[in-house]
């Protein structure tokens, strides 16, 4: 629920999206806003733990996502953050290399 910072789901997605952060818009319940645009935000976890990313590596996340809908209109500020993420997630690769690919 993003009301209480003033920005709708919509705007947070795309602000998030800027980053490389993935969320989805979503309504909450008494929401006051279209479905097309929302007042709040899904965040999935399936995607971050599969690369096996914990509990503590989300509360870095989180703090990126804050810091990105603080600064939604800064695009050198979103930049830097998308760096930061860049950089952070090359110890977690997408696909491991424990022979996913390799023949048998």
């Amino acid at each position: 629920d993003l009301r209480n910072k003033g920005i709708s789901g919509k705007e947070a997605d795309h602000a998030l999206g800027l980053a490389h952060i993935t969320v989805n818009k979503n309504m909450v319940p008494y929401d006051d806003k279209s479905p097309m645009v929302t007042s709040g935000i899904r965040v999935g976890t399936p995607a971050v733990t599969t690369r096996g990313l914990k509990e503590t590596d989300m509360e870095q996340l989180v703090d990126w996502m804050d810091y990105v809908l603080i600064n939604r209109t800064d695009e050198s500020r979103i930049r830097e953050v998308k760096k930061s993420i860049a950089a952070f997630m090359t110890q977690f690769p997408l696909f491991a290399s424990q022979g996913i690919g390799q023949s048998v």
